[in-house]
């Protein structure tokens, strides 16, 4: 399936992974967020991706963030992508502000239990299912490890935020939660429950995070509620919660979902997507090449990258022989130091980041002696290993060159001895076009210049 389950480049600095959305440093006071296709439930991460999901997320999100700046400013920079925003870097305040409409979902299933206080606020007995409360209640978590309810009172106490600034959250949550819902009852959808989420950018508060997704949202049909109120469908993610609940085993949940059931619910983020937005949702056929694209034209990567990863410090002068050459050719480079015999263990890491990065990349092994380093690199990666190892004399050159081409089976590692030879070798193996461009007009120069060289031996 068509899904971006996680995003990684040598070239990016993460800060934080998140449930669904993964957090990069841009600069001193930008960060970029990319929102995934992952689907959390009941606080874990389910191993089922939902196709475009992220798209839809990060783009309601951005429509709410437009339509209520002059409510609240939020951390919106600029969206380079249908699932990457660049924002601004803010102090996040560890509390979700969850504002209910209805009685409904966990509040209803605490509700059935007996349960008649929720957040430090009592709901009168009697009520039932999805019922309208006479005014929104907000009811606010702790963002942990596992979220958990807790009172005004005790925010302050444990040292969550001010007063003053928890009233302040209050007031701006039922102003959003009330232009959502008479925003979205325009178009046909009841605005049931959501959460907010806020941050300090200079002091002065802000909404972070997402607004009136169907992640952080429960959205009704309201011909649906108006026919039938006690089983009116969800538009949003409460489908695979309730199919979660349904398929619950031994008191363990699934953490797969079946074809049918991804479909329905990527199918469902869509159509909610539409009415909101008001715009056609329109797929992209590979959203890590579009994400590629899209980030190396905002300057945020390069479009490939080569690696030199060192058996040790004593080849950083042949590395930088290396490095000199394609600083000529605008990719990324990096100079690494893992040795295969003293800290492999570090190799998994690297193999990790690279096998998964969203842009072409090549790593050059250097290193002397015996070789372990290059057949380790190419044992465990999926991108092309070149050993380009460094010579003291001809002694270590029949010990290191034996090794360097002998690899293991399915070891591909190619062994160039030149310097200038393997940094070309690599960029060609990035197989970018606009490198491709350039190497036709070096090879043109060449034969250019050779037969300049003959005309003016035979003109001699």
């Amino acid at each position: 399936m068509n899904c971006l389950e996680h995003i990684s480049s040598p070239q990016l600095q993460k800060i934080h992974s998140g449930k669904v959305r993964e957090s990069f440093r841009i600069d001193q006071d930008t960060r970029m967020i990319v929102v995934t296709d992952r689907l959390s439930a009941f606080d874990n991460v389910l191993k089922s991706s939902i196709p475009y999901k992220g798209t839809v997320l990060n783009s309601i999100s951005n429509f709410w963030f437009e339509e209520t700046k002059d409510i609240i400013g939020n951390h919106l920079i600029k969206s380079i992508d249908p699932n990457i925003n660049l924002v601004k870097e803010a102090e996040p305040i560890r509390i979700e502000m969850i504002v209910r409409g209805y009685l409904t979902g966990s509040m209803w299933r605490g509700y059935q239990k007996g349960k008649r206080v929720f957040s430090g606020i009592e709901v009168d007995n009697g009520m039932i299912r999805n019922q309208k409360f006479e005014s929104p209640l907000v009811t606010p978590t702790t963002k942990e490890d596992s979220d958990r309810e807790i009172t005004p009172e005790d925010i302050v106490a444990e040292g969550w935020t001010s007063t003053e600034l928890y009233q302040k959250m209050t007031e701006v949550s039922l102003s959003l939660f009330n232009f959502g819902t008479k925003l979205l009852a325009d178009k046909g959808i009841i605005l049931v429950d959501t959460k907010y989420e806020f941050g300090l950018v200079n002091d002065e508060l802000i909404l972070i995070d997402e607004i009136h997704t169907p992640d952080s949202s429960r959205f009704w049909s309201s011909a649906a509620y108006i026919h039938d109120s006690d089983k009116v469908e969800q538009i949003d993610k409460e489908y695979v919660r309730q199919w979660l609940l349904a398929n619950k085993k031994d008191g363990v949940y699934p953490d797969v979902l079946p074809d049918e059931v991804i479909k329905e619910t990527s199918k469902r983020y869509i159509e909610i997507y539409e009415i909101i937005t008001g715009k056609y949702f329109k797929a992209t056929y590979s959203i890590k090449d579009r994400i590629r694209l899209n980030l190396c034209m905002n300057n945020i990567i390069k479009d490939g990258y080569v690696i030199i990863v060192m058996g040790s410090p004593a080849d950083l002068n042949h590395a930088r022989k290396i490095r000199d050459i394609l600083n000529g050719y605008d990719v990324f480079t990096d100079l690494r130091i893992v040795s295969a015999h003293k800290n492999g263990e570090r190799i998994p890491l690297l193999t990790k980041e690279y096998n998964n990065s969203i842009e072409p990349g090549v790593v050059i092994a250097v290193a002397g002696r015996s070789n372990g380093l290059g057949g380790s690199l190419a044992a465990n990666l999926a991108i092309p290993v070149i050993n380009c190892p460094p010579f003291k004399d001809k002694m270590d050159f029949m010990v290191n060159i034996n090794s360097s081409l002998q690899m293991p089976s399915n070891t591909p590692a190619m062994t160039v001895v030149d310097t200038n030879a393997a940094a070309r070798a690599a960029l060609r193996a990035l197989n970018l076009n606009r490198l491709k461009v350039m190497f036709i007009k070096e090879i043109s120069d060449v034969k250019a210049a050779l037969i300049e060289a003959d005309k003016d031996i035979r003109n001699s």
